[in-house]
C-alpha cells in the first residue's frame, strides 16, 4: 500500500529532526575540559579539538599552553570601533597577539604584527628592551621561579598558616595538575599569601604541566574569567571556609636575567630621582648662604669691635 505524500514527508523530517537532535547531544559532549575557548567538534566519532585563533590541536587531557591561550582571547576580543586618537599608541606588556612555536611555546621573539619586537621568557613576558624587526633573540630563556603574591579580603580572624599552605597546595594539584615538589613554599601573612612555583627544565618531565601555565590559568580564575568550563566551579576554600582573593601580582624569575637598560625606568622613578637631586642641590645653597651670612656677620662685628677699640685707645691717648 502506497503511502501518502504528505505522510512521506513529514515522516521524513521527523527523522531528519531526530537525526540533528542526536547528533547536537553527542556535541555538546564533544567539548575541551582544560579550555572552553577551544573549537571542538566529532570526527569519525571521535572529539576533535583545535585552539581559537591557531587552528593547533590540543590535548585536552592537560593545560593548554599560555601562548596558545593568550592567542585565542587575542582573536576572539571585538574590534575597536572608535578611531584611533592621533599619536596614540597601545602598552603591549601584559595581553599581546603572540608567536607560538608548533608545540605550543612561545616563539623567543615577539612582534605583535609590528615593527616593533622584543625577546620573552617562556611565561611570554618581555625580557629586553623593544627593538625594530630586526632584532635577535637567540634562545627562549625559561622561567624557572614564579612568585605569586595574593591578598585575600578582611576577615574575623586569620587563618591557620598550615591549614592555608596544605589547602593551597592540594587546590592546586587538583585543578591544575602540578605536582606538589613544585610548590615548594606557600607563606602567609594575614591577609597576605604567597606561593613559590619553582620548575627547573631538568626537573619537568613531559607530561608535567608548566608553572607558567598554572599561573595563568590561577590568574584567570582569580579574576573570575576562567579557562575551565562553567561546569568546573572554581571554589578556592582553606578547611571549608572560602578563600576570597581581592588582590594578585605574579613575579616571573628567569634562569638568567634580564635585559633592561636604563630606559625601562618609570616616569614615576625618574620623577623621584629628580626630586632627590633638587633636594641635595637646595640643601647645599642653604648651607653655602648660611655660612657665608654667618661668616660676613662675624665680620661685620669685629669691624664694630675694632672701632670701639680704636676709640677707646684714642681717648686715653696722652
Amino acid at each position: 500500500m502506497a503511502r501518502h505524500p504528505e505522510i512521506q514527508s513529514t515522516l521524513e523530517a521527523a527523522l531528519f529532526l531526530i537525526l540533528v537532535a542526536a547528533a547536537a547531544a553527542q556535541n555538546e559532549h564533544c567539548m575541551c575540559a582544560t579550555n572552553k575557548r577551544a573549537h571542538c567538534a566529532l570526527d569519525s566519532g571521535s572529539c576533535i579539538c583545535t585552539a581559537a585563533g591557531s587552528g593547533q590541536r590540543l590535548d585536552c587531557s592537560t593545560l593548554t599552553s599560555k601562548c596558545l591561550l593568550m592567542k585565542a582571547e587575542m582573536n576572539t576580543r571585538k574590534p575597536r570601533h572608535f578611531p584611533k586618537p592621533e599619536h596614540g599608541f597601545l602598552d603591549n606588556d601584559g595581553l599581546y597577539d603572540p608567536d607560538c612555536e608548533a608545540s605550543g611555546i612561545f616563539k623567543a621573539r615577539q612582534c605583535n604584527k609590528t615593527d616593533t619586537c622584543w625577546c620573552v621568557n617562556s611565561a611570554g613576558v618581555r625580557r629586553t628592551d623593544k627593538g625594530d624587526k630586526n632584532m635577535k633573540c637567540t634562545e627562549l630563556v625559561r622561567t624557572s621561579w614564579i612568585f605569586i603574591e595574593l591578598k585575600h579580603k578582611e576577615r574575623e580572624s586569620a587563618f591557620s598558616e598550615t591549614e592555608m599552605a596544605n589547602s593551597l597546595r592540594q587546590f592546586i594539584q587538583n585543578r591544575y595538575n602540578l605536582h606538589q615538589k613544585f610548590i615548594p613554599t606557600i607563606k602567609y601573612d594575614y591577609p597576605f599569601i604567597l606561593i613559590d612555583l619553582k620548575q627547573n627544565n631538568s626537573e619537568k618531565s613531559y607530561r608535567d604541566v608548566d608553572i607558567a601555565d598554572v599561573a595563568y590559568y590561577f590568574e584567570k580564575d582569580i579574576k573570575h574569567d576562567p579557562i575551565f568550563h562553567a561546569g568546573d566551579a572554581f571554589n578556592l576554600s582553606v578547611n571549608g571556609e572560602p578563600l576570597d582573593i581581592e588582590e594578585i601580582l605574579i613575579y616571573y624569575v628567569d634562569e638568567k636575567p634580564p635585559k633592561f637598560s636604563m630606559k625601562r625606568l618609570t616616569a614615576g622613578l625618574i620623577a623621584v630621582v629628580v626630586v632627590v637631586i633638587l633636594a641635595i642641590i637646595i640643601g647645599i645653597t642653604v648651607l653655602v648662604i648660611s655660612r657665608r651670612w654667618r661668616t660676613g656677620k662675624y665680620e661685620k662685628v669685629d669691624i664694630k669691635e675694632l672701632e670701639v677699640m680704636k676709640r677707646g685707645q684714642s681717648a686715653h691717648a696722652p
